[in-house]
């Protein structure tokens, strides 16, 4: 799994926030959330797989703490995202466009439905 699957639960990025702050355990991680110890662990695992986070064994503990480094390809999907030249006004020309065409079409609905003489009329 890449970064960007991994960040596709709601659950692995909530606990990319908790790691965010220090490593911490499993059993810490599942306290947190409504989901079950072995759920938090599948969870972290694909983490893991995604080279987002790291796991030391210590004794029958397992810690996991996240890899700043490894949010390098979204950090610079963002930046190329926020580099994209669309200006304030070029949004408001597009709405206004949207807005043009939403009317025209409308009016040509309505001209297109409505009979043309008296004598359709009958």
């Amino acid at each position: 799994m890449d970064i960007f699957g991994a960040l596709a639960d709601p659950i692995r990025r909530e606990l990319m926030r908790h790691l965010a702050a220090g490593p911490a355990r499993v059993v810490d991680l599942a306290a947190q959330h409504p989901i079950s110890r072995p759920a938090v662990s599948k969870h972290l695992r694909l983490l893991t797989e995604a080279g987002i986070t790291e796991v030391e064994e210590r004794g029958r503990e397992r810690h996991y703490r996240l890899r700043p480094a490894s949010l390098a390809p979204l950090r610079e999907l963002l930046a190329e995202l926020q580099a994209t030249p669309f200006s304030e006004a070029d949004l408001d020309g597009l709405d206004l466009e949207v807005r043009r065409t939403s009317r025209e079409r409308r009016t040509s609905a309505l001209t297109i439905s409505a009979p043309h003489s008296t004598e359709e009329l009958a």
